[in-house]
């Protein structure tokens, strides 16, 4: 189904798209843009169908999402969403989003006209929706693919991080809109030792009784990913732009993450038998996508299942830990940190050859999180902006 939205002077056309067939040039669309870009690398097309589907993506269950698609003489130009989601609307004014803010994503165009064209199109659906404020890009969910990439365009991003021709950023902001956060990615070469400071206190924490730093118990899976996304909705929760997960949302990311985890890179840390830290360790699929095309058929599955099973040689990525807020702004809370990315480390050289580590995203005014990056001897490789603008 198409509804048309909006003519601009430049004789471009907004339309609406919904249903199956519209969703999938909606993410057709989106993977010619990647496929334009250096270092991108190619997707799983189901992947991408399956996250803008209402019937499969819980975050539909608590967001109005519209899938817009820019056509000048019929030829598809560009594409963006404007969504607006419930539980960021009650999220506190000054932790980002609050009150009266919807959200754009999903961002690609072919040139500044259709560029400001789908901006204005999102925008005037925001507005239908009784947003005062439009935040961007975001597609869809504050934990998928949040900023557009203004540094490190140079080498190809890693699982579940966006990437962005340099231009987008000059045409969002001749649009109206200003930065409103910055998000940074640390890479380190983890086949060296960290600092002795470092190294003094993981020992420190490694003799201390009531501490102790165990993997994931993937037996019983589930329970483990409720621990982990409940220290999560805890430790994030005062936080820039956070949004807590629903028990669908924790379920559909635990049914999606399962394959890729690794329990040797994985690990809770308890204090007193209690859970009250984690790091979740990803081995980067997106090298063998890159070898696969993003294509499953008819040899990549293969590939795709072998690497699966000991993603050997593989760069790593931390896209999430946290430590319970009780405990956080203590010398225990970067005790726990320490010892958690070092056991991993060790795992990640030891078992799979790694040699190379990315942590991210961290929010640049995260003191703590950016300390621990810094004592570790990592770097920013990659920073995603956020874009808002009044409506």
């Amino acid at each position: 189904m198409n509804e048309r939205r909006r003519v601009t002077d430049d004789h471009i056309e907004i339309h609406a798209v919904s249903g199956k067939e519209g969703r999938a040039a909606f993410v057709d669309l989106g993977r010619r843009f990647a496929s334009e870009v250096p270092h991108a690398v190619p997707q799983l097309r189901s992947e991408q169908l399956e996250l803008v589907d209402p019937a499969r993506n819980p975050f539909f269950g608590h967001a109005r999402v519209e899938l817009l698609i820019a056509r000048r003489g019929g030829r598809p130009v560009g594409r963006i969403s404007a969504h607006v989601d419930e539980l960021a609307l009650a999220v506190p004014v000054d932790q980002g989003f609050g009150p009266g803010t919807g959200f754009f994503g999903y961002f690609d165009a072919e040139d500044e006209a259709a560029a400001h064209a789908l901006l204005g199109a999102a925008q005037d659906r925001l507005r239908a929706w009784g947003m005062a404020r439009a935040l961007g890009p975001i597609s869809l969910s504050i934990w998928e693919e949040p900023g557009l990439l203004v540094r490190g365009h140079d080498h190809a991003p890693t699982i579940l991080m966006g990437h962005h021709p340099a231009h987008y950023r000059a045409w969002i902001e001749s649009a109206g809109y200003t930065p409103a956060k910055s998000l940074l990615t640390y890479e380190l070469d983890i086949t060296k030792p960290f600092p002795s400071l470092v190294q003094r206190i993981v020992a420190l924490g490694e003799r201390n009784p009531r501490i102790s730093v165990r993997p994931v118990d993937k037996t019983r899976w589930q329970e483990e990913i409720r621990t982990v996304l409940e220290i999560l909705n805890d430790a994030w929760s005062d936080n820039w732009g956070f949004v807590p997960f629903t028990p669908a949302e924790i379920a559909y990311a635990g049914k999606k993450m399962k394959p890729l985890i690794h329990p040797e890179l994985n690990m809770i840390a308890e204090l007193d038998g209690r859970a009250v830290a984690f790091m979740m360790t990803l081995p980067d699929i997106n090298g063998v996508l890159t070898k696969t095309g993003g294509r499953l058929f008819p040899f990549g599955w293969v590939r795709l299942l072998r690497w699966l099973r000991k993603p050997a040689k593989s760069d790593m990525r931390v896209p999430l830990m946290g430590v319970r807020r009780e405990l956080q702004n203590s010398r225990l809370a970067s005790q726990l940190a320490f010892m958690l990315i070092d056991r991993i480390k060790r795992n990640a050289t030891d078992i799979f050859g790694s040699t190379r580590g990315e942590i991210g995203w961290i929010l640049d005014d995260n003191q703590g999180m950016i300390a621990i990056a810094d004592a570790i001897d990592s770097h920013v490789n990659r920073e995603y902006l956020i874009f808002g603008k009044p409506l």
